[in-house]
């Protein structure tokens, strides 16, 4: 599939890192059927006028992988989209804030030395890069909504406060994924060392870039930033999770559609 796709105009697979997450957007599905298949619940209908597949991956890169290719496999998806939270690294993040990925890469591997670190075996590629089209239109469109008028229409002012959430910004840059959650500062400054560009972690994003590159399938990855991944995050990422992951994933999608 030519990887200038116009964003979100064909059949799409919405991936999201959390229960919570998927289910705020089933809620605004219309003529909803449900299949269930290796331990995951796939939803499919019109979310927002468009035709979509709605699925909580599970966590890790295996598991998001895994879903994916069901997606693409069963369902057709032309496209895919993956949302969720994030741990910050860049300290331009705060709670609040998203950022739409540009490079992806598995901080996790390390083949050396058969080759370079955080290089894919076989791809000859350290990172994956999604469309720069789609991501310039959902920079755009994500911006138009972190206005706190629109969050306000989203998320009560009570939890916008609890979190500091005042004046959310979005940033496109690079994500890193593994199967590592980070919970040390530590975590951050050896990853920054390596990868200095990095602005967030998280656990599926560059999976599921690196199924969408071997099948020539369009994906973006957008990710709420939940916590700053270091001493505090196991404290602070519960509650995100359950009083604004949901609708906030909702509202961005939303916005896409748009």
């Amino acid at each position: 599939m030519k990887q200038d796709t116009c964003y979100l105009r064909s059949m799409i697979g919405i991936m999201g890192a959390m229960p919570e997450e998927i289910d705020s957007l089933v809620e605004q599905m219309q003529r909803v059927q449900q299949h269930n298949a290796g331990m995951r619940t796939y939803y499919s209908g019109t979310l927002f006028g468009r035709e979509a597949v709605v699925v909580f991956s599970r966590w890790g890169k295996v598991a998001a992988a895994t879903t994916a290719l069901h997606l693409i496999h069963q369902y057709q998806v032309k496209q895919l989209l993956f949302t969720g939270v994030a741990g910050a690294v860049s300290p331009l993040l705060s709670i609040g804030d998203v950022v739409v990925g540009h490079r992806l890469y598995q901080h996790d591997m390390d083949a050396r030395p058969l080759m370079q670190r955080f290089e894919i075996p076989l791809l000859g590629k350290t990172y994956f890069e999604t469309n720069q089209t789609q991501r310039e239109q959902a920079f755009e469109r994500v911006k138009n909504l972190l206005s706190i008028e629109q969050l306000e229409a989203s998320l009560n002012i009570e939890t916008l406060n609890k979190y500091g959430i005042t004046a959310p910004t979005v940033r496109v840059g690079d994500i890193a994924s593994g199967d590592k959650f980070f919970s040390l500062s530590q975590h951050k400054t050896e990853l920054l060392e390596h990868l200095p560009d990095v602005l967030c972690v998280e656990m599926e994003g560059a999976a599921v870039a690196q199924v969408c590159h071997e099948y020539g399938l369009p994906f973006n990855i957008i990710r709420i930033i939940s916590d700053v991944a270091d001493d505090n995050s196991h404290i602070d990422f519960p509650a995100f999770i359950a009083q604004v992951a949901g609708p906030y994933s909702a509202a961005i999608v939303r916005q896409l559609f748009s």
